[in-house]
């Protein structure tokens, strides 16, 4: 899992945890956006300058039978900031979508952490010049929150329990 640590969605935030874990082979998974495009900047609207919420995504990976859960990570890393704008977790490991704004309406059984801000649920970047990264990862268990458990602590069961993901990266913001 190393490898995952040090290439992942979350930066720091899983980098204290490297050497914690097995490595292991991550399958890859394909995420896209009908709103985002790898490598361009986040459309205004999903900013905090707009009101649309979070952005929707679509993934696709191949079959994996031990799946049973997914979970996506909103971030940023800089050499000067790091943030988490966004985790939601247990999401059904069938589910291939999230419409706009799921975070106002997650799917059922679903749960979101308390990100960098302190807000659960999506924080919308707000620096205009940065890599937001949306993270998609494949689980072989659900996380288990327990009463508090901090973010660090939601980001490593994550971690921890990875066996595919995939990326799509904006950079900036319109």
């Amino acid at each position: 899992m190393t490898a995952l640590l040090a290439t992942s969605g979350c930066g720091s935030f899983f980098g204290s945890f490297i050497g914690r874990s097995q490595a292991q082979d991550i399958a890859r998974i394909n995420v896209s956006s009908p709103e985002l495009r790898d490598g361009k900047p986040l459309p205004r609207e999903y900013s905090c300058r707009g009101t649309q919420g979070s952005p929707p995504l679509r993934w696709s990976s191949q079959p994996l039978s031990q799946a049973k859960s997914i979970a996506i990570v909103v971030d940023s890393h800089t050499p000067s900031e790091a943030a988490v704008y966004w985790v939601l977790y247990n999401i059904p490991a069938t589910t291939t979508e999230l419409g706009p704004n799921a975070a106002a309406e997650p799917p059922e059984g679903s749960g979101q952490a308390r990100v960098t801000s302190g807000k659960a649920g999506y924080e919308p970047p707000c620096k205009e010049k940065g890599s937001y990264r949306f993270t998609v990862y494949t689980l072989d268990g659900k996380v288990d929150p327990g009463k508090g458990s901090s973010l660090p602590e939601i980001l490593k069961q994550i971690a921890d329990q990875t066996i595919a993901r995939g990326r799509l990266t904006a950079v900036d913001i319109e």
